[in-house]
């Protein structure tokens, strides 16, 4: 990727802070997450598939599930479109990429995206060794 612009439909904002704020309401709360679909070369979004959370502390962390993630994947491709990346959630804390968020990152070139239940949304690269923020303009 080589854009420093995320281009992210409304709509796709809109599910992805309704999904949040469902994880935060959880007693306890948990993180959410999913997959982010659309075109890779511009970086745009135009649609999120929610994934469920098998981390063992979904509270503080998430971890997509293998097979709806693989799921995912196929569905975009199906779709003809491409995994642009993938989004969670983070609960009780500020949308930054936490030291889990770091250690979990393993797709460089990709989108991960965190939204915390008030609607603040960041959108960071992996770049193999570090998150590098994104602008997000909303379409």
């Amino acid at each position: 990727m080589t854009s420093s612009k995320l281009t992210l439909a409304a709509s796709v904002r809109d599910e992805i802070r309704s999904h949040a704020r469902d994880g935060a309401a959880r007693d306890p709360p948990a993180e959410v997450c999913g997959v982010l679909v659309g075109d890779r070369t511009t970086t745009t979004i135009s649609a999120s598939l929610p994934v469920s959370n098998v981390a063992d502390e979904p509270r503080v962390a998430y971890e997509l599930d293998p097979a709806e993630t693989v799921a995912a994947f196929d569905e975009a491709e199906a779709a003809g479109d491409e995994v642009v990346g993938f989004y969670h959630s983070h609960p009780e804390s500020a949308p930054i990429p936490s030291a889990a968020d770091r250690e979990q990152a393993s797709w460089p070139e990709y989108v991960y995206l965190i939204c915390t239940p008030d609607g603040r949304l960041t959108a960071h690269e992996w770049t193999g060794d570090e998150f590098r923020e994104l602008d997000i303009a909303i379409e």
